[in-house]
């Protein structure tokens, strides 16, 4: 797919999938993975769109400096490509972690340079439960680890995990058992393009956030994907798009690919409905 580089204003140069023509919407992958991992949506949606898939950086194809692993700095860089290729109002595309980089940059640079339409792909508002949540706090807000203790063994396995043989049995739980083996190989092998000790620090800075009051705050027209066999409590995916004004929410059942990612297992439902939500 053809691409290009994007400088940042530190330098750092982002590498990004350009397809299609029309109004621009950009798309920003989960933790450790890349632009070419949107392959599916890149196909179908640059029949409407001008689709500016990015590799975050030390993700992909991007470069892979020391430092700036945090998603602070990732909403940064992604302000940066929005003022780099001159754009108003982008509508976005987020999937996991980089929902909580949309929200980051709401949060920091909505006003200045805001955003258009919001499609959030499945991140929970919070990663790790905080002490005293009680067993609704801890579904509404979608969280995957109990504790510090369970975020610090992750991380371990993580760093661990210097192979894609090894970092494709992270993932699997990620999809539904019916997954292709080769499918997981391959994206494996995307993940693994994040070198370990970076893929565990941005880990630790993601999951420790509690995004909640941000995800108040919003007001662009939203999209809200889920599903049943997420990683991610179905019941958060519903909480975020009840406390954003007219918010849209479609959660994927077990049955038919709604796992944490639904837009690879049941491409052609997920890209339906984001046309749809795209052409309201």
């Amino acid at each position: 797919m053809p691409s290009e580089t994007i400088t940042l204003t530190d330098g750092t140069k982002l590498n990004a999938i350009v397809e299609g023509s029309g109004p621009p919407l950009i798309m920003v992958p989960g933790w450790s993975q890349s632009a070419n991992g949107f392959k599916h949506q890149i196909a179908s949606l640059s029949d409407v769109r001008t689709v500016i898939a990015l590799d975050m950086r030390g993700h992909g194809n991007s470069d892979k400096p020391k430092t700036g692993y945090r998603i602070q700095r990732l909403a940064k860089d992604l302000f940066d490509v929005i003022c780099a290729k001159g754009l108003e109002q982008p509508d976005v595309l987020g999937h996991s972690m980089g929902c909580s980089i949309i929200w980051s940059y709401n949060s920091m640079f909505g006003a200045e340079k805001p955003l258009g339409r919001l499609i959030l792909v499945d991140q929970a508002p919070a990663v790790v439960a905080q002490p005293g949540w009680d067993e609704d706090t801890k579904s509404n807000a979608g969280c995957l680890l109990p504790d510090m203790e369970a975020l610090a063994g992750f991380m371990d396995g993580v760093i661990a995990s210097t192979t894609a043989d090894a970092t494709k049995e992270i993932i699997r739980g990620m999809f539904t058992e019916d997954v292709d083996e080769a499918d997981l190989d391959w994206i494996a092998a995307e993940n693994i393009k994040l070198p370990r000790d970076r893929a565990a620090h941005l880990l630790h800075d993601h999951c420790v956030l509690d995004w909640r009051t941000e995800i108040e705050a919003i007001s662009n027209p939203t999209l809200v994907i889920g599903g049943e066999a997420s990683i991610f409590s179905a019941a958060s995916q519903r909480w975020i798009s009840e406390h954003i004004p007219d918010a849209q929410v479609e959660v994927f059942g077990a049955d038919e690919g709604g796992s944490h990612f639904m837009f690879w297992q049941n491409s052609q439902k997920f890209n339906a409905i984001v046309k749809a939500f795209l052409a309201a």
